[in-house]
């Protein structure tokens, strides 16, 4: 059977599995071990163990439950309230200020659970109340919630950076540092929109009396939202410096993550036992799906690249005789494609390993694509009428929101996104600057 017709077999069978609503892991798995029993016969299932002993034992993939652990300790903790009162208050007494402490709060917040599904999720429960409370537009409210909850994957540490770099024998430290630049870029992308549409149309952003007592608090009050909000900040830079710096592995910043976690809520007398339980089963459903996710991609990427995929693929670009950019738009294009129907974490387990050798091949550096990956699916989980990230919005949206609501509040923040993508891929030094310049 030729690469051709067992690629078209492949996804056509991926197609029919997920439109049935099959678990996403146990699917891709069992397609792979299917398809590849009727091709290789018995010889497929040495695929088994050797998947298991690169996924289930890789020391940079330990990283995962630890980096989700540290995530639900600092919001069932309370914490992420503690960074929004401080942001709000350092902003003071501006039209929309608000909205702009959502998007840089809740994007740290998405930063601390690592995952697109769970970054929205908390954010909404923690940012959409209050700010409808205050009279703020819904449409405007449900878009600063989905960009800033969606950011977390692109701001460190990131479970999908950690897997691209995993996949495809990069240094995390370096694809960290790469995607610092673009996650500042597209937070103040998103900051101008927003100042610049509430003055355009006041009604969006009301000043009212309660934002004006939060900034007129007594100065002890403000002293400790201040503190709170600075050490929960101090403890991601930490984390993220503790790597970059090479005092400790991905996987040793996130055990100083979670014990920093717990020494935080502690001090701030925020540890309730109830709280720590809640937390640690939080993460083994979360860890639970992840692996079997992890685990049933990667037995169909090794399957599908032992076929011969690669060299599929490598011989079809050089094939249509195109520019090397246009083929890394042509890939940009299949992942955004892909956002539509799977998650973030599939994505870079297929696609990673598959489409990184290519561009290397064609003389871009590798953090470069993994960035530009990891944009790429920002864009498309949020991309109307299927990326899956507007169902988790439509999740933790009030009574009467409906899709198209949804549709029309994301829009303006994945165009400002698109825009950040193509900036990236036009000038490559905005993502390779600052880990040239730190990392040599």
């Amino acid at each position: 059977m030729g690469i051709e017709v067992l690629t078209g077999i492949l996804l056509l069978c991926i197609l029919v599995f997920f439109a049935l609503g099959a678990p996403v892991g146990l699917a891709l798995g069992g397609i792979a071990m299917a398809v590849g029993y009727f091709t290789w016969g018995e010889g497929i299932f040495n695929i088994v163990p050797s998947t298991i002993e690169s996924t289930f034992f890789s020391f940079i993939l330990l990283a995962i439950p630890l980096y989700i652990y540290m995530g639900q300790l600092l919001t069932k903790s309370g914490i992420g309230d503690a960074m929004f009162n401080a942001s709000q208050m350092l902003i003071g007494r501006v039209r929309g200020s608000l909205a702009i402490s959502v998007i840089w709060v809740c994007s740290m917040i998405g930063a601390m659970v690592g995952i697109i599904g769970a970054g929205i999720m908390t954010s909404g429960s923690i940012a959409l109340k209050p700010m409808l409370e205050r009279g703020y537009d819904r449409k405007l409210a449900l878009g600063v919630i989905m960009a800033g909850g969606g950011l977390g994957i692109l701001i460190p540490p990131s479970i999908p950076m950690i897997m691209f770099a995993a996949s495809t024998q990069n240094s995390v430290g370096r694809m960290f540092l790469g995607a610092m630049m673009p996650a500042l870029l597209m937070i103040s992308l998103l900051v101008a929109y927003v100042v610049i549409s509430c003055r355009l149309n006041p009604e969006k952003a009301p000043l009212d009396q309660e934002l004006q007592d939060t900034v007129e608090l007594p100065p002890q009050q403000k002293f400790r939202i201040a503190r709170d909000g600075f050490f929960s900040i101090l403890l991601i830079v930490v984390v993220l410096g503790s790597i970059i710096s090479g005092i400790a592995t991905p996987t040793e910043s996130g055990a100083i993550g979670v014990v920093g976690a717990i020494l935080l809520s502690i001090v701030f007398k925020r540890f309730k036992l109830e709280m720590f339980q809640t937390a640690g089963m939080q993460t083994a459903i979360l860890v639970s799906v992840a692996m079997w996710i992890i685990f049933g991609a990667s037995v169909f990427s090794n399957f599908h690249l032992l076929m011969g995929v690669q060299n599929m693929v490598a011989g079809f670009t050089e094939g249509l005789d195109l520019p090397p950019i246009m083929i890394i738009i042509m890939f940009q294009l299949i992942m955004l494609m892909l956002g539509f129907i799977i998650d973030e974490f599939i994505i870079v387990l297929m696609c990673a390993p598959l489409f990184t050798p290519i561009a290397v091949s064609l003389g871009y550096d590798p953090i470069w694509f993994g960035v530009l990956m990891i944009i790429n699916i920002l864009i498309a989980v949020q991309t109307p009428p299927y990326g899956f990230a507007l169902f988790y919005l439509k999740g933790i949206a009030p009574a009467g929101v409906g899709m198209a609501d949804i549709y029309r509040s994301v829009t303006p923040f994945i165009l400002l996104n698109l825009c950040v993508l193509v900036l990236c891929m036009v000038f490559p030094e905005i993502v390779l600057w600052l880990p040239n310049k730190v990392m040599g």
